[in-house]
């Protein structure tokens, strides 16, 4: 056993670093430009799990992993909803967060930007048949965006980002 940790120490194992992906790197440089040139500064995101069954926060969490780095891409998330230019929403909106999702949304300055995340979240997905939760987000609140997905990937969530701030 000591000799197995020992060798640990000498030589730390990590894995090696991902091969740059093309597509991820061009993409980056597009949103930090399109954030820019729409706000003049980097893009805040809320993000809020309306009821979910928490695969989509997931691939939200993965966004701030070292391979994608949402900070590179001039996408950062923030505390509170005051910061924040995109409410970012997961799952189809349960009765219980109803309220909070409303308070969350009418705190948020103008202009602001709601992008519906996943199945849940545009038409109730799994969830759809529920007493308890919402046929989805826009019936709660106006969605400037859906993302598809169950859940959406990583990728998919830059993308939208980027149409919206392309369109939005």
């Amino acid at each position: 056993m000591l000799k197995t940790l020992l060798q640990g120490l000498r030589s730390p194992v990590t894995e090696p670093v991902p091969p740059a992906d093309p597509e991820l790197l061009a993409l980056a440089a597009n949103l930090d430009e399109a954030a820019r040139r729409r706000l003049g500064r980097s893009l805040a995101i809320r993000e809020v799990d309306a009821g979910s069954c928490n695969a989509c926060e997931l691939e939200i969490q993965a966004l701030g992993n070292a391979f994608y780095d949402l900070e590179r891409f001039g996408l950062h998330f923030v505390a509170s909803p005051r910061h924040a230019d995109v409410l970012l929403v997961t799952g189809p909106v349960t009765r219980n967060m109803r309220e909070a999702l409303l308070r969350t949304h009418h705190a948020m300055p103008s202009p602001k930007w709601v992008v519906a995340a996943g199945a849940c979240a545009r038409d109730g997905g799994a969830f759809a048949t529920s007493p308890s939760c919402s046929r989805g987000l826009a019936e709660t609140i106006p969605v400037d965006l859906y993302i598809a997905g169950c859940p959406p990937t990583p990728n998919d969530l830059l993308k939208g980002l980027l149409a919206l701030l392309r369109g939005g």
